[in-house]
This record gives C-alpha cells, structure tokens and sequence, in this order.
C-alpha cells in the first residue's frame, strides 16, 4: 500500500527538480532562475544561415537549463512545459519589442492581431516515441503566458515534414542544411491564418540554426489567401487558437478569462491582402548554445 502511495505522488509532486535533482520540486528555484532569471537576449550561429530570422534566446544552453530541456524532451517531465513556456514568452518579448522598436512598439499594448507562434515541426517519428511534441506543448504554454501579460497570443501547427530527414545529432551545420533544405512546408489551408497576425517562429533550441531558417523560408514561401479560412475537411491539420489547443493548454498552465472577443486585426506589411507575402517578424527559443551568446554582447 505504502509503495502504491508512493506511485500516485510521484505522478503529482515530481520526485525531483529537472534541473538540478532537487527532490519534491518541478524546478526549484535556482533552476528558474537560470532559466528565465535573466532577460533574453539576441542570438546569432557562426556560420549563420540564409533567411535566419533575428532569434531571441532566454538562457544558454548549459547545465541546469540543458537538464531541464532534455528532462521534459526526453523524459517526459510534462509538468516543465509551464516554466519552459514562461522562459519561451519571456524571448518572444524581447524579439517583439526590437522588431517594433521603430514606432511600432505600442502595438501589442493596444489589441492589435494576435502574436502567431508557430512550432518548428518534430518529426511523427520522434512525437510517437517520445509520446508528446515537446516543442508544441511549451508554445502552448508560451502563450498562455503571454495573454496573461497583455499580449494576444495562439499558437498555430501549420508547419509539417513533407519529408523524412535524417538525425541531426552528429551532422555540422552545412549537413544540417542540406538535410532540412524544403523539408517543411505550410498544411493547406494554412496560409490565411499566418496572415492574420506577426508570426513568431519558435523552437525548445537553436543549435546551428538551421531549422529555423527552413521554417521561415517554408513560411515566406506561402501567399496569403483572402477571406475566412474554414476548418473543413481537408484543413483539419489546420488549428486556432480558439479550438483543441485551448483546451490543451489548461494542462500546462491557466489562461486569461476570454470575453469573446476578438482582437482586432493588425495591419502589416506584405501580409494580408490578396495573394500578398506572408513574413516572419522574429524567431524564439528557450536556450542556445553560449558562443552565440558571446558575440551579441551589446
């Protein structure tokens, strides 16, 4: 009875910190601190991609935030989704706040469009081993976090692998290039709703950067369509903010009480009217390595 006790709390009360080890805490507070503790900061790979977006990182990728990262990947420590996506808003600000530093920074204080986070994709392969799509869970926290802060936020999967690509473990940074080169494109469908607001690309973490440059260049390769886009059959990989995912997010943390009513739609450039662009505004991730910390001293 005592051993089967034992079970049930483990699944309630982590038995330790993903960081550190700490027992009874899902990340103790030296482990937050070094994961969101610090602001955010611009990142930059050497060498660094074609089309790599500015790439906001909250910690470098090391020791306890490395830890905490592959604990709830790898591990399965679902209950890190809630200060990973907290570590995640905390870069979306930083890359939201330079990119409309030029008189456009009230906009996100103003219902304006909702901040569009868009997941790079993990493979089904990796989803079905590891049982989740880590990087999909903590966007979803991510913009719980950020509706918490004021700013209208949903989290938008349109990006698939259209098709296999090889482990990226041991490749350099030109391998990991060739292996993503037109790997990922935008579901059907999907084209009208990165439209309908700045589009923030997200990952766990940048290494060389070279998903993220697959992942913008998959979503500057769409034109935006016109009107309403539906969910009916043939969109269904297609999803809102409003749907499922809503629902989803009440696993990884609260959510601002919604009033029904939807934020008014920005006015961007190249996006929007028929068959225009559709841009990405910046990219965010929970860590990166330290060298790419190192030269954006300023």
């Amino acid at each position: 009875m005592q051993g089967w006790w034992q079970d049930l709390t483990d699944l309630v009360l982590p038995a330790e910190c993903g960081g550190c080890g700490r027992p009874r805490a899902v990340l103790c507070a030296k482990c937050r601190a070094a994961l969101s503790g610090a602001a955010a900061r611009s990142v930059r790979p050497v060498p660094e991609p074609p089309g790599l977006p500015v790439v906001h990182a909250a910690a470098r990728y090391a020791d306890e935030v490395r830890a905490t990262l592959l604990a709830h990947k790898e591990r399965g420590a679902l209950a890190l989704a809630g200060p990973l996506g907290v570590a995640l808003a905390g870069a979306v600000r930083s890359g939201l706040e330079r990119a409309w530093a030029g008189g456009e920074g009230a906009w996100f204080r103003g219902g304006g469009a909702p901040v569009l986070l868009v997941p790079v994709p993990s493979g089904r392969r990796a989803v079905r081993a590891r049982g989740h799509d880590p990087v999909r869970r903590i966007a979803l926290a991510a913009a719980g976090e950020l509706r918490r802060g004021g700013i209208p936020a949903r989290v938008l999967g349109v990006l698939r692998q259209r098709r296999a690509v090889a482990d990226q473990a041991e490749l350099n940074s030109q391998q990991r290039l060739d292996n993503l080169a037109g790997a990922l494109a935008v579901v059907p469908g999907g084209a009208g709703l990165l439209a309908e607001g700045p589009v923030v690309l997200v990952d766990d973490v940048m290494t060389t950067g070279a998903s993220l440059a697959e992942a913008a260049r998959a979503v500057r390769a769409v034109r935006a369509e016109t009107g309403p886009v539906s969910n009916a059959a043939g969109t269904g990989a297609v999803y809102g903010g409003e749907t499922w995912e809503s629902r989803e997010e009440q696993n990884v943390g609260p959510t601002r009480e919604r009033t029904g009513r939807r934020p008014g739609r920005q006015v961007m450039t190249g996006a929007g009217g028929a068959g225009a662009d559709v841009d990405v505004v910046c990219a965010a991730v929970v860590a990166a390595p330290p060298d790419s910390f190192e030269i954006n001293r300023n």
